[in-house]
């Protein structure tokens, strides 16, 4: 098994729906930061790429179809290089829409301070890859918008246009299903993980 689909967008752009219709749609499992959550071990393997050490992404992503969200979005380069037969999905939305979801969701859940040691070790991935990679430790809407801006426009460029996919979630399952070549589900598009229930979540594991 090796991904088929690359989802390039940064969290906060509706990747959790887009993970839950990318399986619906067959391609299973979808890796998302849920997955990091619910597996730690995975962490160090993510730290070791982001710190520029050599990792196998098939072992990595071993029993994945599919992969949105951070920490592998932040990897879409090496991730369409290494599955060269995957299908890259840009998941996107408004900058400052983004940026006010981002700013109360995940860029607080990187801050609070954890006690399990398991999570303790995926926040210090998440803070390495996201925080500080991503972001250079500026998460001010000005920058953070630019960051955002910049990493569409550099998907955009490196990605053939027949492999690229540029997808928001309220366009629903027509654009989705046509660029993977599946039947358009009776199902209504998943809608998930406002954030409200991302607060509630984080409370929880916290």
């Amino acid at each position: 098994m090796s991904l088929d689909v690359i989802g390039a967008g940064f969290g906060r752009t509706g990747t959790l729906s887009l993970k839950m219709a990318l399986e619906e749609l067959g391609f299973v499992k979808c890796h998302h930061m849920t997955e990091v959550f619910q597996n730690p071990d995975q962490a160090p393997l993510f730290l070791a790429a982001a710190r520029g050490e050599t990792v196998d992404w098939e072992t990595v992503f071993k029993g994945y179809r599919a992969m949105v969200d951070f920490p592998g979005c932040s990897f879409w380069r090496e991730l369409s290089e290494a599955f060269p037969q995957a299908k890259v999905v840009l998941s996107t939305r408004d900058p400052h829409s983004w940026f006010k979801s981002a700013s109360e969701t995940i860029f607080q859940a990187m801050q609070m301070q954890v006690d399990d040691p398991a999570m303790k070790q995926v926040s210090e991935m998440a803070r390495e890859i996201v925080l500080d990679k991503t972001f250079g430790g500026d998460i001010s809407e000005a920058h953070a918008v630019e960051v955002f801006k910049a990493h569409e426009e550099e998907v955009k460029r490196a990605i053939p246009a027949d492999r690229l996919l540029v997808f928001e979630a309220k366009m629903g399952w027509e654009p989705l299903c046509a660029f993977l070549g599946v039947p358009v589900p009776e199902t209504p598009y998943p809608r998930t993980n406002s954030s409200e229930e991302f607060q509630a979540n984080m409370a929880g594991r916290k």
